[in-house]
């Protein structure tokens, strides 16, 4: 049941007995909502917002409504150290490093962060300006992840980016040189392109040596631009092409996939990002942030106000969470697998029976029938897709949808 918030209610909900037994919580990250960009991409359905012309990102107030948010959620993680911090948006690089530098120390003034902490700051290349990036790194920033998207400007006018690819190249160049790890985003299967295309993007993208590369899928989603006025797409046959090059020429230069969309080196896999695979717990503070909170017996996830200045409005009243929910057993079951399997090594069954408070037999006919197509292998320890589970990832997680 979702239900609409004031204030976070007493702590004593969340602790009180509940229909779950888990042995212990998992990992704990942090993720920071930045809602604002130079412009809405046709392609993007995440809660972002086009700044007007001449207006700026009011920093100042949001970092406090920031604050006030985090303190607030402080009572429902008590005593829990935190394995990452991800800044996300948006373009989270529109705000000034002193403001980045600002918020990354208001978490650590809050919570406990490991040792080696992964904080990862969300970079476009239309916001890049030199020596900006060596800021954001002295400011905190360990892990930058810029959205290329691709280099090459025809391509990036149909997408609708805001930067060319002279600027993706230099903004890749100067992360190169700043940072010991960064990622760089691609997307492929975009309009108009061809499979030497998008062999060009790859290289130029591997010719900075980055040590973790994402490259996404175009997909349109509901409530976009490219919704109500479709593109014309590269068809199946050629995505497919696409994808068998990009994994030749990731493996040549090093990287392993270990994700559906990720690729690294050694020691370079976003710590962030496996903590979702895994299941593990977020809090998520800022404008439309989403949060999984796992207690001894029950799992609840929020969701903060979307609206940017009711967000503010909200959260330096106390109670920036518009709509909780605890997550029933089934969706649970669902949620963990939609997640794990998109892990190339896949899981383990104990993580599994920990993180969901489930038995094995909650997902024991999914297994099956997944063993039964190809599309898994288990040692009844260890559960993995198969070369096909990971070509037909849906199909496989479809396998577990709630009855």
């Amino acid at each position: 049941m979702t239900t609409e918030t004031t204030p976070l209610q007493d702590v004593q909900h969340y602790i009180g007995p509940g229909p779950l037994r888990l042995p212990s919580l998992p990992p704990l990250s942090v993720y920071v909502h930045i809602p604002w960009c130079l412009k809405k991409c046709p392609y993007c359905d995440f809660n972002s917002h086009a700044l007007q012309e001449g207006e700026g990102a009011p920093e100042a107030r949001y970092i406090d409504a920031l604050t006030a948010d985090l303190e607030a959620a402080l009572p429902l993680v008590w005593g829990r150290t935190v394995s990452s911090v991800f800044i996300g948006g948006g373009t989270p690089s529109l705000f000034s490093p002193e403001a980045i530098d600002r918020i990354i120390a208001m978490i650590r003034a809050r919570l406990m962060l490991e040792a080696g902490c992964e904080i990862t700051l969300e970079a476009n290349p239309g916001t890049f300006e030199k020596d900006r990036f060596k800021a954001f790194h002295d400011a905190g920033v360990t892990r930058l992840s810029i959205g290329v998207q691709s280099f090459n400007d025809r391509h990036l006018k149909a997408i609708g980016r805001v930067h060319d690819a002279a600027q993706a190249r230099a903004a890749a160049e100067e992360a190169a040189q700043c940072f010991e790890t960064f990622n760089l985003d691609l997307m492929y299967a975009l309009p108009g392109q061809s499979v030497a295309d998008l062999e060009d993007d790859v290289r130029t993208a591997l010719s900075f040596k980055p040590p973790h590369l994402s490259i996404y899928h175009l997909t349109v989603e509901p409530n976009t631009l490219f919704a109500k006025y479709p593109p014309r797409l590269p068809d199946d046959d050629t995505a497919w092409d696409m994808l068998d090059r990009i994994t030749a020429l990731t493996q040549e230069a090093g990287l392993a996939r270990y994700e559906v969309s990720a690729y690294a080196k050694n020691a370079h896999r976003c710590t962030h990002n496996i903590n979702y695979w895994q299941f593990g717990d977020y809090i998520g503070i800022g404008a439309g942030a989403h949060g999984k909170l796992s207690f001894a017996h029950r799992v609840m996830r929020q969701v903060r106000y979307r609206d940017p200045k009711q967000y503010m409005d909200h959260a330096l009243a106390g109670h920036a969470v518009a709509q909780e929910h605890e997550v029933s057993n089934k969706d649970l079951t669902f949620e963990f697998m939609l997640n794990a399997l998109r892990l190339k090594d896949g899981f383990l069954v104990r993580d599994f029976c920990t993180r969901t408070g489930q038995p094995v037999t909650a997902i024991t006919p999914g297994l099956k029938a997944a063993e039964a197509k190809g599309l898994i292998k288990t040692n009844l320890v260890h559960i993995q897709p198969t070369e096909r589970g990971f070509d037909f990832l849906s199909d496989l997680q479809g396998l577990f949808l709630p009855a």
